[in-house]
């Protein structure tokens, strides 16, 4: 997680805030509370198995599995995935990178990126190899992709459920296909959710590094405060949040002039807006009020925490109003339905 400078000086600074690993956003409860706000904001029309228990509770559930998938000490799973909760905002400034040049494609990006800090080379802090288990610090990380990535999968999922539903699909094939959406949308939610904690898209992610004019806390165990520890001990939950649950909303879905994909637009701006509260969550610190020991003025630190949770659940909920409502008609399954019904024979 980074920010924005471009002194070779201050980029040697944050060498150590390069090479730390990436803290976690939110613990567990407050990744359920988003996947739990972003079911509460989604319209009445919205497909109504997502809101059965039973499926409601594995959605909620599933919001810790990249998490746990982080668990695991195979490098080739801590390679692929770490770098997918985070974004290091900074690193494209330093790169010469800007939303209107960004690709939208991983790949792509992976070029421009390696490009651009070879340009750019004496922005950037040296990496130590022994601090560079995962072969991850090379990259800012990569999650607008996953998050893009994954409302493809999802909208993907609605096209085929809605072929099997009106086209001759078998229970066990609409079934199949329903417990793939609750999948991609539990699974989604930790990453959108990971977008919310300011943290995750900043430099300053285990403490302020640098330059510090302001005297902000350097303290390296700041963010798992933020993710969990200030939610438990100020007693924040999802009951408390859900009367201020945000409407779900169709996001842009057709790119502006300028753009190449309208998601993955719509996805920058979200982490942008997050990385705009980096400082005003490090003001709150520096003024005593994220302490959640019922000291003066500590209700900001609950408001300011419950107004992310609430974010990352209105961006969720849009992302998966977004996929059902844009979902096209698989032309190619149905097609295949539509061969398998005129073989079948006729009952007689």
């Amino acid at each position: 997680m980074n920010h924005r400078t471009c002194s070779s000086g201050v980029a040697l600074v944050l060498l150590t805030a390069a090479i730390v690993p990436s803290s976690r956003a939110w613990d567990y409860e407050g990744h359920r509370m988003v996947n739990e706000l972003a079911l509460a904001s989604l319209p009445a029309d919205f497909p109504a198995f997502v809101r059965a228990p039973a499926a409601a509770e594995r959605i909620a559930f599933l919001s810790g599995e990249p998490d746990r998938w982080r668990n695991a000490s195979d490098l080739p799973l801590r390679h692929e995935n770490n770098p997918n909760h985070y974004l290091d905002l900074e690193q494209l400034d330093w790169a010469g990178l800007d939303l209107a040049s960004l690709s939208p494609l991983r790949y792509e990006f992976a070029l421009q990126f390696a490009a651009g800090r070879e340009a750019h080379a004496a922005r950037f802090p040296r990496i130590d190899p022994a601090k560079n288990a995962e072969h991850t610090r090379e990259w800012p990380g990569f999650l607008p992709w996953t998050i893009t990535e994954s409302f493809e999968r999802l909208k993907s999922a609605f096209s085929y459920l809605r072929a099997f539903q009106e086209s001759g699909g078998t229970p066990a094939e609409i079934a199949n296909a329903q417990a793939n959406i609750i999948f991609f949308m539990g699974v989604m939610g930790h990453y959108v959710g990971d977008g919310a904690q300011p943290l995750h898209v900043t430099v300053q992610h285990n403490g302020w590094v640098g330059a510090n004019p302001h005297g902000y806390t350097t303290d390296p165990k700041f963010h798992a405060w933020i993710d969990g520890g200030f939610i438990a001990k100020a007693g924040i939950t999802f009951d408390q949040l859900a009367p201020r649950a945000r409407t779900a909303r169709l996001l842009a879905t057709t790119p502006q002039p300028g753009e190449r994909d309208a998601m993955f637009t719509e996805v920058m701006r979200y982490l942008r807006a997050q990385n705009e509260r980096v400082v005003p969550l490090y003001q709150l610190e520096k003024a005593g009020k994220l302490r959640a020991d019922g000291s003066p003025g500590s209700f900001a630190g609950r408001e300011f925490i419950g107004e992310q949770l609430l974010r990352g659940g209105e961006m969720l909920g849009s992302i998966w109003l977004t996929a059902w409502r844009t979902a096209p008609a698989d032309q190619y399954l149905l097609g295949q339905l539509a061969r398998r019904s005129a073989a079948a024979p006729v009952a007689k």
